[in-house]
Order: structure tokens, then C-alpha cells, then sequence
């Protein structure tokens, strides 16, 4: 079974979907599900990116199975690392995503975190951070949407362009593969052409460089965004060569075995 191993009910600060159609939309698909609730510590905003993992735990457990595995998206940011580190060990979750939500701080988001600065140097800074984060938070599991900041960047064009960023991106990826870290196929974007362009070559490198495995995620905070572009996602791996999987209880399993 595929499984859509990234996916936010209302535990998440930015998301009321009830578990109950999440489920129900995931089984119309025939694909497996996992909660992956926000955890982003000390957030420099209104919303409160974190939960307690006691409740989430009895409200979840009951529900959880072959079909659904519980886990948990860390925004990663050197300042909370031991913080998130310690939240992970308050609940047998079954996948840990740590993903890069701000930039020095301030949500990516908002138009507001780029200034005036160039596209260039921002994402330069984007993917140094990126790299960085992830060789500190090496207890992750996965790493979520490379691309996250296309879709929010104020740029006239603000696609990944994997030749000007070669060099950085690569690092993020031999960062993935010294830990030992999944790369996350986010599919939220895979319906647009030019994304889906500018993708292949940073998936092709990752396999170039050692990367076999794969997480699809629609990254859904509403029930009809679950499994959003599955079907392009699963050709998109298989014609790069990566085999997709998921996670439970923190030990990798090949999806359709």
C-alpha cells in the first residue's frame, strides 16, 4: 500500500481537518495515512505550532493500524533542535519529519522574511540553513518538501532552478545521505508543469549521489487534498529509479510489500 506519510488534522495550528475524513478520503484512494502534527517551537508568530503529545496519543491511538501511523512535521531551527529532540521522545511516533519553515527566524511564508533581498542570496541562505539543519537534527526520519519555499517566495520567478543552486542543493542531499535521511517527494505542487520540470533534476541527483528511497506527501490540511497528485508522484519515482516508502515506529517500510 502507498502510504500519504504527510498530512495535518486539527492537533496542527493551521489545520481543522477531523481525523475521521482524512481517513475516509485516504481509503476512497486505496493509500495508507500519517498524522504528521506541526511542532515548530518558540514560532515568531500568532499561531502556536506545538501540541501535547499525550492527547494527540489517546485521541489517535485507537485509530492507528496498518492504515494509519502517527507522527510529527519539526520545523527545524538550531535555536529549538533540543527542545524538538526531547518532544519526540514523549510519544512512540511512528515518523518524525523535520522540515525548514523559517529563515533566521522568521516564517517564509510572509513576504515580509525576504526584505529586499535577491532571489539568489535568499535561497543561497535557504539551502545553506537547510543543509545545516539537517546534519543537527540527524534523529529525523525524513526531510520534508525541498521545494517549500516556491511556493511562497515574492519572486517573479520563484521555482527551485536546480543549475543556479547546484551546488547548495547538493549539500542539502549529501547531508540526507550522511545521516541516513529520507528525502520527501511533497506533491502539493506536482500539478504544475514547471514545477514538476524543475523537480527532476534535484530527485535525479539525489539518486546520482546515493538516494534510493522516497516518502510521498500531500502535505493536506483539508480531507480533499489527501493523496493530492499521487498518481504523477508514483511516475515520477518510478522513472527516476526511487523506491517510495513509509515509516513505523521509526523503522522504514517498502510501500506495496
Amino acid at each position: 500500500m502507498i502510504f500519504d506519510s504527510h498530512s495535518h488534522t486539527e492537533f496542527s495550528g493551521d489545520s481543522e481537518m477531523k481525523a475521521a475524513d482524512a481517513l475516509a478520503a485516504a481509503e476512497s484512494l486505496g493509500l495508507g495515512l500519517v498524522f504528521t502534527e506541526h511542532l515548530d517551537l518558540a514560532y515568531p508568530g500568532p499561531i502556536s505550532f506545538t501540541f501535547d503529545p499525550g492527547e494527540y496519543w489517546e485521541a489517535y491511538a485507537p485509530l492507528r493500524g496498518d492504515r494509519l501511523r502517527l507522527g510529527v512535521e519539526i520545523g527545524m531551527w538550531d535555536r529549538t533542535c533540543e527542545g524538538s529532540r526531547a518532544f519526540i521522545d514523549m510519544a512512540p511516533f511512528d515518523l518524525v519529519i523535520g522540515s525548514v519553515h523559517l529563515i533566521d527566524g522568521k516564517d517564509i511564508y510572509y513576504k515580509e522574511a525576504y526584505g529586499d533581498e535577491e532571489k539568489a542570496s535568499f535561497y543561497r541562505r535557504y539551502y545553506r540553513q537547510m543543509a545545516e539543519n539537517v546534519r543537527l537534527h540527524s534523529f529525523i526520519d525524513v526531510m520534508g518538501h525541498i521545494d517549500y519555499i516556491a511556493r511562497y517566495a515574492p519572486y517573479d520567478n520563484p521555482e527551485v532552478d536546480y543549475g543556479t543552486f547546484q551546488e547548495e542543493i547538493d549539500d542539502v542531499l549529501q547531508a540526507l545521505i550522511d545521516t541516513d535521511t529520507v528525502l520527501e517527494l511533497n506533491t502539493r505542487r506536482l500539478g504544475e508543469t514547471l514545477a514538476l520540470k524543475e523537480l527532476v533534476p534535484v530527485y535525479r541527483r539525489y539518486r546520482e549521489m546515493g538516494g534510493r528511497f522516497l516518502t510521498l506527501g500531500s502535505d493536506a490540511h483539508t480531507a480533499d487534498a489527501v493523496g493530492m497528485n499521487f498518481a504523477a508522484a508514483q511516475d515520477f519515482a518510478a522513472a527516476l529509479g526511487l523506491q517510495i516508502v513509509t515509516f513505523r515506529q521509526r523503522r522504514m517500510e517498502i510501500c506495496g510489500e
